[in-house]
């Protein structure tokens, strides 16, 4: 199976002296979801980061499809959905104004209408988004991710702090992504999410990964529900 992100040897150092990542590698197959673990400042952030293109590593090797950021840069941003741990959106936009300017960065974006109908957002399109509840701002976050239309997307812990049903209502979101042929890399603290979602997930501490595998393999291996 191909490749869909591939980074070897990845280090990060801010300030010539703080280590956020230690020699980071990761395979990740196209058209599965792969869960990255691990506690705050962990580096799970800055690993996202850096394989999104927003951050430069300190050293290693990255690569996305098989192109590379110094090269494909523009070619990458066409391929890509990101919704990042806190994402800004204007409260002076509607939901649907807002689908509608992130659909403008790319150039074959899927329809407006089909995104809000998919996220269950349709209904609030016309609503001022500084007016949507915790869960329906994350929906619409992911929303921004998923009208460029991208083969990968990733999620920098999409559903911190949401109740149950909105949690939920993401998961099925992730599921039909990626049973559309769509590859996922997420980010989370919660074990029952990466039992649901995930092929395959690496749990990472102090810039590395300290294990990996399939969730039913890590559960087994070391226990728990939850990664803090």
């Amino acid at each position: 199976m191909n490749l869909a992100i591939e980074c070897r040897g990845l280090r990060k150092t801010y300030d010539g002296e703080v280590e956020a990542l230690r020699g980071l590698d990761l395979e990740i197959r196209e058209g599965e979801c792969f869960g990255l673990l691990g506690p705050n400042g962990a580096g799970k952030t800055t690993a996202i980061e850096i394989l999104e293109g927003l951050l430069k590593p300190t050293s290693g090797e990255v690569r996305i499809l098989g192109l590379t950021w110094q090269g494909h840069a523009r070619e990458l941003r066409e391929l890509l959905g990101i919704s990042l741990q806190e994402t800004r959106l204007s409260d002076k936009l509607t939901v649907r104004e807002t689908i509608e300017l992130f659909a403008s960065f790319y150039r074959r974006p899927k329809p407006a209408e089909e995104v809000l109908a998919a996220l269950e957002l349709a209904e609030k399109s016309d609503a001022w988004v500084g007016k949507l509840s915790g869960g329906q701002r994350q929906r619409l976050a992911v929303a921004t991710a998923l009208v460029a239309n991208p083969r990968i997307l990733f999620l920098d812990e999409p559903t911190t702090g949401l109740d149950p049903q909105s949690r939920r209502q993401l998961w099925e979101i992730i599921r039909e992504f990626q049973g559309h042929g769509g590859t996922v890399l997420l980010t989370t603290h919660y074990m029952d999410e990466a039992e649901r979602l995930c092929d395959r997930l690496a749990i990472i501490d102090y810039g590395h990964i300290i294990a990996a595998g399939t969730p039913a393999e890590l559960i087994d291996r070391l226990g728990g529900q939850h990664v803090a």
